[in-house]
C-alpha cells in the first residue's frame, strides 16, 4: 500500500463502555482492539526509514518494527519483540501519556493524527497473554552476582527484568503485600487492571526475579546491611510521600490525600464491591483538588463508590491541566464537574468535626509562570462555598523518606530526592543505584522505566567490571 492511501485510513477508535455505565463500575473502561482493527491500524504506519517515534520512547520500543508484525497478523511476535525492550508493554499501553511522547513524533502525525502506538502496544501484549503464549527471551549465562532492587513499581520492575536477564540473581523487596507498587495502589482498577500487573509480574518471576512482600527496607534491613548480602542494590521507593494545601481545616474527618483514598480502594479492594464490603469512606459529594492524572483518578473512583456529585477544583484554567486529555475526556463524560479557575482557600467543617464545604476564591490567569503556564492570581471578593463532605487532595507527592533516611551518605537534593546520575542511576554510594520518582519526583510511569533500564546498564557493567 502506498503511503499516499496509507494517510487516507483515519486513525480507529477504541471501543469503551457508556460512560454513564462505566460510571457506576470498576470494569476498565477501552475493551481494546479486535484483530481486525489492530491491523487496520498497524497498516497506517509509514515504516519510516529513521523512526522519530522511538527517539519518543524512553525505554526505546522497536516500534515501526512491532508494528509491522501486527499488520502481518503476527501478533505473538509483535508481542515478542515489544519485549525485547519492554518489561511492562501491556501497562505502557494502558498509562503511558503517548500523545506526548512516541505519537508526539509520528511522521503521520504531521498531516492527520498519529498511529495509534500505544493501543497497539496493548492489543499485542493482550493477544499473547490470553493466548497463554507467553514466551522467554535467551537468558545469559549466571554471573554468580546477586541484586536487591527496593520497591517493586515500574523502576524496580524493569531494572530487575533486565538484569535477570544478564544472568544475575535478582530479589525485589516490596513494603506492601501486593507487587507493582504506584502500578496497583495508586492507579485505579478501571484504567489498569490488577490482573494485568500481575501478570507482568508473574512474567518477571517465570524468568527468575525472586520477590519478596511486606518487606520494608528502611525498617527490616537498611541498604547498608542489603549490601551485605547483594553485591547492589537498586533504590525503586517512588514518590509515596503526599503533599497537603496547609490550608484551615485539613485536619477535619474526611479529608485525604490522594495516596490514602486510591490505596484503600486499591489494596482493601473496594472495586470488588459487593464481594468485598471495604470499609472505605463513601462520600455523597466530593471535591477533588488538583488537575493531574491522580485527581482524575481520584474524582473518577469517588462516583464509583457512590458519590452523587464528584468536582475537580483547579486553579487555572482545563488547557493548563497536566493530566492527559484521555483523562480529563473520561471524567467529563463520566459526570466529574470540573471547577475551574478557583483556588481552596480553607475546608469548613460541622459541629461533629466532618467536612461540610470548601471556600474557594475565583482566579484569573496573569503572566506565564516558570513552568510556563500563565499563574493564576486571585479576584478580590470572589469567595465562594462548596458543599461537600469529603475532600481528597491531589497536588502532588515528595520522595518516600525511609530510605534517605536510613542510608548514612547518600546525598540528596533539596527536595529529599536520591541524587543519582541521569545516564546510569549511580548514588553517591558506592553500589547503590536509584532510579524513578524517588530520583526525579512525581513523573510518569514510562519515565521510571527508563530509568529502571539505564540503571540495569549501569548495573550489569559495575557487576561485570
Amino acid at each position: 500500500m502506498s503511503a499516499e492511501k496509507k494517510q487516507k485510513i483515519p486513525r480507529q477508535p477504541m471501543p469503551e463502555q457508556e460512560a454513564l455505565v462505566r460510571a457506576r463500575n470498576f470494569d476498565e473502561v477501552p475493551f481494546g482492539y479486535s484483530p481486525e482493527t489492530a491491523m487496520l491500524e498497524a497498516s497506517r504506519c509509514l515504516q519510516c526509514k529513521k523512526p522519530k517515534c522511538i527517539e519518543g520512547c524512553p525505554v526505546n520500543v522497536k516500534i515501526p518494527e512491532f508494528i509491522a508484525l501486527i499488520a502481518e497478523g503476527d501478533f505473538s511476535g509483535a508481542a515478542r519483540k515489544l519485549k525485547e525492550t519492554n518489561a511492562l508493554p501491556a501497562v505502557c499501553g494502558r498509562v503511558c501519556p503517548q500523545e506526548s511522547q512516541c505519537e508526539a513524533k509520528c511522521v503521520v502525525g504531521k498531516k492527520g493524527e498519529p498511529v495509534a502506538i500505544g493501543r497497539l502496544e496493548r492489543f499485542a501484549a493482550d493477544y499473547e497473554r490470553n493466548q497463554g503464549e507467553v514466551s522467554k527471551p535467551q537468558m545469559a549465562s549466571p554471573t554468580g552476582k546477586k541484586v536487591a532492587i527496593v520497591g517493586s513499581g515500574p523502576a524496580g520492575l524493569t531494572c530487575a527484568g533486565d538484569l535477570v536477564k544478564l544472568g544475575h540473581e535478582v530479589t525485589v523487596f516490596e513494603a506492601l503485600h501486593k507487587t507493582g507498587g504506584v502500578l496497583v495502589y495508586g492507579i485505579p482498577e478501571f484504567r489498569l487492571p490488577k490482573a494485568i500487573v500481575q501478570a507482568e509480574v508473574d512474567y518477571l518471576q517465570s524468568l527468575g526475579v525472586k520477590v519478596v512482600v511486606d518487606y520494608v527496607v528502611g525498617m527490616l534491613d537498611t541498604v547498608d546491611e542489603l549490601l551485605e548480602k547483594f553485591d547492589a542494590v537498586f533504590v525503586g521507593t517512588g514518590a509515596g510521600l503526599p503533599m497537603f494545601m496547609n490550608i484551615p481545616g485539613e485536619n477535619l474527618n474526611g479529608v485525604y490525600s490522594a495516596n490514602e483514598y486510591l490505596t484503600r480502594s486499591n489494596l482493601m479492594k473496594a472495586y470488588l464491591f459487593p464481594e468485598y464490603d471495604t470499609p472505605i469512606v463513601k462520600g455523597k459529594k466530593v471535591a477533588v483538588f488538583g488537575g493531574g492524572n491522580v485527581a482524575m483518578d481520584s474524582s473518577r473512583t469517588a462516583l464509583r463508590l457512590g458519590a452523587e456529585k464528584s468536582y475537580i477544583v483547579y486553579r487555572r484554567s482545563r488547557v493548563e491541566m497536566p493530566a492527559r486529555d484521555e483523562e480529563i475526556h473520561h471524567a467529563e463524560q463520566e459526570g466529574v464537574e470540573l471547577v475551574l479557575l478557583a483556588n481552596p482557600l480553607s475546608i469548613v467543617g460541622n459541629d461533629s468535626g466532618w467536612v461540610s464545604g470548601v471556600e474557594c476564591i475565583r482566579m484569573e490567569l496573569g503572566e506565564p509562570d516558570e513552568s510556563g503556564r500563565r499563574r493564576p492570581v486571585p479576584i478580590e471578593g470572589s469567595e465562594f462555598i462548596l458543599e461537600v463532605d469529603m475532600v481528597v487532595v491531589a497536588i502532588g507527592n515528595g520522595p518516600n523518606p525511609l530510605v534517605p533516611n536510613t542510608t548514612p551518605g547518600l546525598e540528596l537534593t533539596r527536595w529529599g530526592n536520591i541524587q543519582a546520575d541521569e545516564e546510569s542511576g549511580q548514588t553517591s554510594r558506592k553500589g547503590v543505584f536509584a532510579g524513578g520518582d524517588i530520583v526525579t519526583g512525581a513523573a510518569t510511569v514510562i519515565m521510571a522505566m527508563g530509568a529502571g533500564k539505564k540503571a540495569a546498564v549501569a548495573m550489569h557493567e559495575y557487576l561485570t567490571d
